[in-house]
């Protein structure tokens, strides 16, 4: 490793630990941002061409002309099936083919067919079908207009701010200077005989000539557009500038989301006096909260929402992003928009978004709702569902950088069952592996892997080891001198293989752009290819060692993390990668933000692979795009122990959960820094009723396993930790819809409250499906929380003592420590597991708890959902469980969702526990085979609490409970 890298790191691991801002660009540090903010609301130099419309069944085409440089666009407009508009543009002819990012919708998205209803000078109306929706292409200047009725949606171009920088050979080089003079002297004789016989040919070439000429001009007064410096590293564009804008706005609407990564509110802030919101994968050290700063992952996707409707926009560009906001109401106080109300103000509420990308076309997708759920299926349809997890990946994952060797693993293990704390993954950070080369161990540290898998399994827990895509360059290490031979890692400018430092020192990057490299990448993870340690270590080290004896180093119980793929380049620009670095025949300017999900893609299907395409895969990974959310989970990447962190948690997962990333979670504790046993064990309550539920720390903080602060302490983790496991049939359910519907599992409350504006900003409470509210104690010393309780005429049940709440109200609830706030929703039948084992496979044929919470509303209704919890028997062979719950009229019954689905299971149901019921005389358990049991039961008067205990019915077959 040499001297400026153990530099570097040492600063790195210091005990300094805060983002470096000035490493990280600001829009005016990012010169097409700068250049594409420069252009204000207007007149649009873009005309549409309505002489060159063409309409087929499947699509609509329309030229699109810059008034001030003459050059052509290409707009295409398509209706999609399920309430959804495409919009394209592209050049009409550009130089050379601008990327289109492949690889993320699952399917070339159906049509439907556009029809024409009227067209003059002025534009066309084309109909959009259901709804009395139409489409509206004005001409000049150039605008679309979403409208349903009298009301416009939705508007594309209304300020003017569309800007395409057309590809073009740069003027200062000698290949463009005889291009140039060979191209003229054609283009003169053409127009000669042009003119005379096309009317039309003249004006062409003034086109040509405006678009050179501006072209010209352009490169001379502007900076950054062939290339740019920011701090030490200039970045070359033999492309050109090739920056692109749309603008949109949104009547009616004052409340956005979407858009992540940003440590930041749920609801996006204008950015009005400020940078834009970035979108770009970067390696940030510590992030600050409150910050449109880029972070790890991006997902171009924005729900608007209000009382009357909901939207989405989906930006399919790969390239760095930065989107604008403003909106009309921005910045007025409560009593200013009272005042607006009692004065009658006709101003009606707007938020207007402007998306600007380095490279790329412009290829928008307009979900147009009109519900959240109808939003969700839509986005799904596009880009696909959560990835339905192992149920074990839904318990607790401990974690830290790094747990030591074998003998460490071992005793973190049994300090679990010591404590009586369950846990399903032990994961291992970079240390485990020789040198930092990933798909080996350390030979001296984990020098019998497998007897650490076995162990492991014989007590049905797993591990999670992890595997990053800088490859240590080493003539030593297999997969470095595979990479190399196959000619599979990114190159740079020049053509050689791109390298930069990492972990290892010196490393290379693979292409995972790249199908091939994918597919090998992917076979890396068979059983008989993943080393105990490295080829030189087992040379050097063991040499008596048989080539059999060396590849034991995986078992079915070991998955995958991915880290540091966004990618991290310590040495690079903004600690990334160059932009002119070459992906084949693309840089990485035009795709760069898909890299980590390329890397997560091909880690997935190598874990599918080593099975035979049997076994569900987990891995987790820190970058991530659209489309992520088939492959696995994600979490909010390097936080800090501190309340702030922990409240933040909340309002990043629910971004992620709108835009289709359901598996999301924070490291539990705060990665950096060390947490006041407070703190720690309000995470700990908070992150059991999060997706992705891990405990990680980092290298230099003291160690913090559950049971290292106290007992009381560790009592309070256990509990937490406990309610975890006893839900998992919720959260295994919640999952399950996730995948077949793209229904968020982790959700805000607007999404089932639609018109309760209330709900519209809150980001400290959230709810779990339709029927659990939390609202975590984020609060340092808190004594109280005040949740709100959605719903007029709703009744919420507190489920740890019962207590029925009204809904539509502000409820104030004191707290100790111990105390966790939630609620469940009247009206609803929750599954749970009350006897907690060491981990949930322990648990799985143990019997369900029902609880059924009644209200005068509606009737009660659950599910449940059963599996084998770990294969994909589910969808290829329809081997499970789904059952309908109701309660109604004094009968609470279990009914077949799945008639065609074919599934065993020995659990049973333990107990019901009914919440709001009165007493009855008996109740009887009535089965299909005619019998009838009465069954036991109790009652408490003071809370209204009906238990019913030893029903004993199989958890897989019709049965009703009839109370008298």
């Amino acid at each position: 490793m040499g001297p400026l890298l153990v530099l570097w790191l040492a600063v790195f691991l210091s005990g300094t630990w805060a983002v470096d801002r000035g490493n990280f660009k600001t829009c005016d540090q990012s010169a097409f941002c700068k250049r594409q903010r420069a252009l204000k609301p207007g007149q649009s130099p873009y005309r549409a061409l309505l002489e060159t419309l063409e309409l087929t069944n499947t699509k609509l085409t329309l030229q699109l002309i810059n008034d001030n440089n003459k050059v052509r666009l290409l707009l295409e407009l398509y209706r999609l099936q399920g309430n959804m508009t495409r919009v394209k543009i592209n050049e009409l002819k550009p130089l050379k083919p601008r990327f289109e990012v492949p690889d993320v919708l699952i399917n070339d998205p159906p049509t439907e067919p556009l029809s024409l209803l009227s067209q003059d000078e002025n534009g066309v109306v084309l109909s959009l079908g259901a709804d009395s929706q139409w489409l509206i292409v004005s001409a000049k200047p150039f605008r679309l207009d979403i409208m349903e009725g009298r009301e416009v949606l939705l508007s594309l171009n209304s300020r003017g701010l569309l800007a395409f920088e057309h590809l073009r050979i740069r003027k200062d080089t000698i290949s463009y200077k005889i291009k140039n003079n060979v191209y003229s002297a054609w283009e003169n004789i053409k127009w000669v005989f042009s003119s005379q016989v096309d009317p039309e040919g003249a004006e062409k070439k003034e086109e040509t000539d405006a678009a050179n000429e501006l072209a010209e001009g352009e490169t001379a007064k502007e900076d950054g557009m062939w290339e740019e410096t920011f701090k030490s590293h200039t970045d070359n564009k033999p492309n050109g500038p090739s920056s692109i804008s749309l603008d949109f706005s949104l009547p009616g609407v004052e409340h956005v989301y979407g858009i992540p990564e940003h440590a930041d509110s749920l609801k996006l802030k204008t950015t009005d006096g400020g940078d834009p919101y970035r979108l770009f994968n970067l390696d940030v050290f510590q992030y600050e909260l409150f910050n449109p700063m880029a972070l790890y992952g991006a997902i171009p996707v924005m729900l608007s929402h209000s009382a009357q409707r909901t939207m989405g926009i989906f930006w399919l560009n790969a390239a760095e992003t930065w989107v604008d906001i403003s909106s009309n109401t921005a910045g007025k106080t409560v009593f200013g928009q009272m005042l607006d109300y009692v004065q009658g103000s006709s101003e009606t509420p707007q938020t207007d978004v402007r998306w600007i990308s380095e490279s790329g076309i412009i290829d928008v997708f307009i979900m147009l709702g009109p519900t959240p759920t109808d939003v969700f299926s839509q986005y799904a349809s596009l880009t696909g569902t959560q990835a339905f997890p192992p149920l074990s990946a839904l318990a607790y994952h401990q974690c830290r950088w790094n747990y030591n060797d074998q003998e460490d693993v071992a005793a973190v293990d049994k300090g679990f069952d010591e404590h009586d704390i369950p846990y399903d993954f032990i994961w291992l950070d970079i240390e485990h592996t020789d040198g930092k080369r990933y798909f080996t161990w350390d030979p001296h540290k984990f020098p019998q892997p497998k007897d650490m898998l076995q162990g492991l399994m014989d007590k049905r827990r797993k591990m999670v080891t992890i595997v990053d895509p800088h490859i240590k360059v080493d003539s030593s290490y297999k997969i470095h001198n595979e990479i190399r031979s196959k000619g599979f890692y990114v190159k740079n400018k020049d053509g050689g293989d791109y390298e930069g430092w990492c972990w290892p020192g010196n490393s290379g990057y693979p292409d995972f752009t790249n199908p091939e490299m994918r597919a090998w990448w992917a076979s890396m993870f068979a059983y008989d290819q993943y080393e105990p340690f490295s080829l030189s270590a087992a040379c050097s080290e063991a040499p008596h060692l048989t080539h059999t004896a060396l590849h034991q180093g995986s078992m079915e119980n070991m998955y995958t993390w991915n880290d540091m793929n966004e990618p991290s380049v310590f040495n690079g620009p903004e600690v990334t990668m160059h932009k002119d670095a070459l992906h084949g025949n693309w840089e990485n300017r035009d795709l760069h933000n898909l890299y980590g999900l390329y890397v997560q893609m091909a880690t997935a299907e190598g874990l599918i692979e080593r099975s035979g395409g049997v076994e569900r895969p987990f891995v987790l990974t820190r970058a991530f795009f659209a489309g992520s959310q088939r492959y696995g989970a994600v979490w909010t990447g390097d936080n800090t122990a501190e309340w702030e962190h922990l409240k933040i948690s909340i309002p990043m997962c629910l971004s992620l959960g709108l835009v289709g990333v359901s598996f999301c979670g924070a490291d539990v504790g705060g990665f950096f820094k060390s947490p006041s046993t407070e703190l720690l064990v309000r995470w700990y309550q908070t992150g059991a009723y999060q997706p992705f539920f891990r405990a990680h720390a980092h290298l230099d903080t003291p160690r913090r396993e559950p049971w290292l602060f106290g007992p009381e302490n560790t009592a309070l983790i256990r509990e937490a930790v406990r309610q975890r496991y006893a839900l998992l049939p919720y959260w295994y359910q919640l999952f399950y819809h996730a995948h077949h519907s793209g229904q968020p599992v982790m959700r805000p409350l607007w999404v089932e409250y639609p018109q309760d504006t209330a709900t519209f900003s809150m980001d400290d409470q959230f709810l779990l499906g339709r029927d659990l509210l939390v609202h975590p104690v984020t609060e340092e010393g808190g004594r109280g929380v005040t949740a709100y309780l959605p719903g007029k005429g709703e009744v919420w049940f507190d489920v740890h003592t019962f207590q029925k709440h009204n809904g539509a109200q502000n409820l104030y609830i004191p707290v100790t420590i111990s105390s966790i706030p939630v609620f469940q929703r009247g009206g609803s039948i929750i599954p749970r597991k009350a006897r907690v084992r060491r981990s949930s496979s322990c648990m799985e044929h143990d019997p369900y708890t029902l609880f059924v919470a009644l209200s005068p509303k509606r009737f009660a209704q659950g599910e449940l959902y059963i599996d084998d919890g770990h294969t994909f028997n589910f969808d290829k062979q329809k081997q499970f469980i789904h059952r309908r719950l109701s309660f109604a009229n004094k009968a609470l019954s279990s009914r077949n969702l799945a008639p065609g689905s074919q599934f065993i299971t020995p659990s049973w149901i333990e107990k019901i526990v009914i919440l709001g019921a009165s007493k009855p005389s008996k109740a009887t358990l009535k089965t299909p085979d005619g019998k009838e049991n009465l069954l036991e039961f109790e009652f408490d008067a003071s809370m209204s609490v009906l238990t019913l205990r030893k029903p004993g019915v199989n958890a897989g077959v019709d049965w009703t409970v009839v109370l008298q």
